[in-house]
């Protein structure tokens, strides 16, 4: 018998994808995040193709997790924490189909938990408008260009970073704070 536990595959798209990949990197159990595009018909993107609209591909962050330290269910919970899940293709000052709100769920489980999710946030009323995010089968994933790895880590001081991406991460640290890698 094996004592190797079976890692989980979380495809997760809500706007730009350097944002899930900064707070998901801080997040225990997590052990991979790779920033790509999935959901579209354009075999190996590039992102100026992705940024144009015409290749029906999201930015999305494919988040590889030890399910004994995170379940699905708490990925799913940062992730309708950290954006806004009522927007259709837009978060913030990003706008295009590639920035929808969708989870390309891997299994018929991560599509119940995805869906139970929705439900119980539409029910609560927590926005005036109902969640649009997509629950969506997972389709071939195509890893972004080296240069948007590790994007918030190295590029700190640019602009997008401190308005857009550092809010973002300060919200779920301080939401979150038991759930941070030691």
């Amino acid at each position: 018998m094996s004592t190797e536990t079976k890692r989980e595959v979380a495809t997760l798209a809500g706007g730009c994808f350097w944002c899930l990949e900064a707070v998901y990197q801080q997040l225990r159990g997590v052990e991979k995040v790779v920033c790509g595009y999935t959901g579209g018909r354009v075999p190996n993107p590039t992102y100026r193709q992705v940024c144009s609209g015409m290749t029906g591909h999201a930015e999305s962050t494919q988040i590889t997790v030890d399910p004994r330290a995170v379940s699905f269910r708490e990925l799913l919970e940062v992730f309708f924490t950290i954006h806004d899940p009522t927007t259709l293709n837009r978060q913030g000052p990003d706008v295009g189909t590639h920035y929808r709100s969708a989870v390309f769920y891997h299994s018929p489980e991560q599509k119940t938990a995805t869906e139970q999710v929705i439900a119980e946030l539409n029910a609560a009323g927590l926005w005036s408008n109902p969640v649009v995010t997509e629950v969506v089968p997972a389709t071939e994933f195509y890893p972004a260009e080296e240069y948007h790895n590790d994007y918030y880590r190295r590029n700190r001081e640019q602009p997008y970073c401190q308005w857009v991406i550092e809010p973002k991460v300060a919200k779920f640290r301080k939401k979150y704070l038991a759930w941070l890698k030691v």
